[in-house]
């Protein structure tokens, strides 16, 4: 669970009902992290709150700070917790991209070890 979680509401209240639902889907990114890399990440969540003539828009952005690299995502949606959901939806690929670079094992196997799993598998 990441520990250092800021949410912030531009024009927009935010309430417990989006503060929990915010740090549950943002808090357990931490699973895509490398284990170095779970105790000092920070991340801050700004919700903002756009007037339109057809009705409210919210854009969320998400900065996730860790070791070596600032990571970020932003989305516009009609629902504040429907754009939280579509930027950590983003988030998961960006922090997976981040590990495979940091783990020198993570995801560099190469075309034969795949070739023999698979063989295998027919095999049994």
């Amino acid at each position: 669970m990441i520990e250092a979680l800021t949410i912030t509401g531009i024009k927009y209240d935010v309430d417990e009902k989006t503060k929990k639902y915010v740090t549950k889907k943002i808090g357990t990114l931490d699973r895509y992290l490398p284990r170095h890399a779970r105790k000092s990440v920070k991340a801050a969540v700004r919700i903002e709150k756009i007037d339109q003539k057809d009705g409210n828009k919210y854009e969320v952005e998400i900065v996730l700070t860790v070791p070596e690299k600032i990571i970020t995502a932003k989305d516009t949606t009609m629902n504040a917790l429907a754009a939280v959901d579509i930027v950590e939806a983003k988030l998961t690929g960006q922090l997976r991209k981040y590990k495979e670079t940091r783990l020198a094992h993570v995801g560099k196997q190469g075309i034969m070890a795949r070739f023999k799993r698979s063989f295998r598998r027919e095999q049994q």
